[in-house]
């Protein structure tokens, strides 16, 4: 967490010892840990320093919590090392880089069918966050801009998505004074329906959101169904509610893996779509993309023009300064892979998460959530008479490298406790049988030890 907290008393006085292979005679033998050293070091000793205190972070590869890419082709890794210096929105020094990113907006406006990829609008982010307050930006805007056409107060406006949305757009809703209009989830359905969602809008909605990846579970929202929900709204009551789909993580996985399946830019319904690069887009952190159907869905007042960094370039950005890094990596990818390539990777996973969960649904006391539709896949205790629950198995299993969350279900289902596990490309059938196989030692282990001998249960910290 960036917000940090202020280190104080004897803590704020704490020291790193230095090893005595790289300490001169006379030299002290410590630096501070929490104040900046009166004097510099030998940059191996500073590597050193930095390195061994990494070693107590987890093992990114065992980590199944995150949906963030931890490996990479080395080629891949070796293009963004010698890039880490070009910045991303200085288009006029670095203009190939730049040409690079154009490149990949009119890809993806081509993999999500876009009306037309002669005028492809769109753009890179930081990942797919900030593309969703992009997204969000502009729904509020063009709201705004039908209002005062029409005469109506701006005051009041409304976003209308499930309860199972990701964290990033209550923030949205938050910072750009949004009411969030949660559709709760119930016990018989995770999702966000047609109907629940055109019965939650009125003239003041600015949009409606569908996941394609529910962060909990795994699952597409029905978007068709919504946008039909909503195209019969406006032939009903005049309401011209656009729709947003989130593709944070199925973004790259549904053109792939179902490519009949419409969501996209085939749904007239359908003004933007955000994705992460950085998940199942295959790229190492930093990079997310942001598309519309058409440039009238960008309101232009958006959207500055600056000449400071040596010509005149617009951008639509929460952030100026972005390394370019994960845009070049991302080009490789698509040219590496193509579709084909990204359909054998996303099928792989996909093969190795669903082995996973009919094992785990064999092994008896577990019942994995239906309707996954990504390499993810979350399962319950479903037996009553084990003496353990998700989060004593999260816990065990973090003490043998895996890093597993376990959570509860939004509210109205938050009754339900599960582990979710995310599988991405690099975690390979063999680390899936090994997952199992400690699984299987941790429930024994557990088994044989009382509840309350158990420490305090506590979900996973993320």
């Amino acid at each position: 967490m960036t917000l940090s907290r202020k280190v104080r008393g004897d803590e704020a006085h704490r020291t790193l010892a230095r090893r005595p292979l790289y300490a001169t005679p006379g030299e002290t033998t410590e630096v501070p840990r929490y104040r900046l050293p009166e004097h510099g070091m030998d940059p191996d000793e500073a590597y050193q320093i930095v390195h061994d205190e990494l070693m107590l972070d987890g093992n990114a590869r065992l980590n199944l919590a995150t949906f963030v890419s931890t490996w990479m082709e080395p080629q891949a890794s070796r293009l963004m090392a010698e890039t880490f210096d070009k910045n991303m929105i200085d288009k006029d020094e670095y203009p190939q880089t730049a040409e690079l990113e154009l490149r990949c907006v009119n890809m993806l406006s081509q993999l999500w069918r876009s009306p037309d990829h002669e005028e492809a609008t769109g753009c890179s982010t930081t990942g797919s966050s900030e593309a969703a307050m992009l997204g969000g930006l502009a729904l509020k805007r063009r709201w705004q801009q039908r209002q005062r056409a029409a005469g109506r107060s701006t005051e009041r406006p409304n976003l209308v998505m499930s309860a199972g949305v990701q964290v990033c757009w209550e923030k949205f809703c938050r910072y750009f004074e949004v009411e969030p209009r949660l559709v709760p989830w119930t016990p018989e359905y995770h999702q966000l329906t047609g109907a629940a969602a055109a019965a939650a809008c009125d003239e003041d909605t600015i949009g409606v959101v569908a996941i394609m990846g529910v962060t909990y579970d795994g699952a597409y929202e029905p978007v068709a169904e919504i946008a039909a929900a909503l195209d019969a709204l406006q032939a009903r009551t005049g309401l011209d509610v656009p729709l947003h789909v989130d593709g944070a993580s199925g973004g790259f996985v549904a053109p792939f893996l179902t490519p009949d399946l419409a969501w996209d830019f085939r749904l007239p319904r359908v003004q933007s779509i955000n994705a992460s690069g950085h998940k199942y887009g295959l790229v190492f952190p930093g990079v997310g993309w942001i598309l519309w159907r058409s440039p009238e869905a960008l309101p232009d007042d958006l959207v500055f023009r600056v000449n400071y960094l040596g010509g005149e370039m617009p951008t639509f950005a929460l952030n100026f300064s972005r390394p370019g890094a994960q845009i070049v990596a991302q080009y490789y990818n698509l040219i590496r892979l193509g579709r084909e390539g990204f359909r054998r990777i996303q099928q792989a996973s996909m093969d190795t998460a669903r082995r996973m969960a009919e094992r785990i649904d064999a092994l008896g006391p577990f019942q994995t959530l239906p309707g996954s539709a990504i390499p993810v896949f979350a399962f319950r205790v479903s037996d009553p008479h084990v003496s353990y629950d998700v989060f004593d198995l999260s816990r065990e299993l973090r003490s043998r490298g895996w890093q597993v969350p376990a959570y509860t279900l939004p509210p109205d289902v938050s009754d339900v406790a599960v582990l979710r596990v995310v599988v991405r490309n690099g975690f390979s059938a063999d680390l899936g049988e090994l997952f199992l196989a400690d699984l299987e030692r941790v429930m024994a282990e557990l088994a044989t030890q009382p509840a309350h001998h158990r420490p305090r249960r506590s979900a996973f910290h993320h």
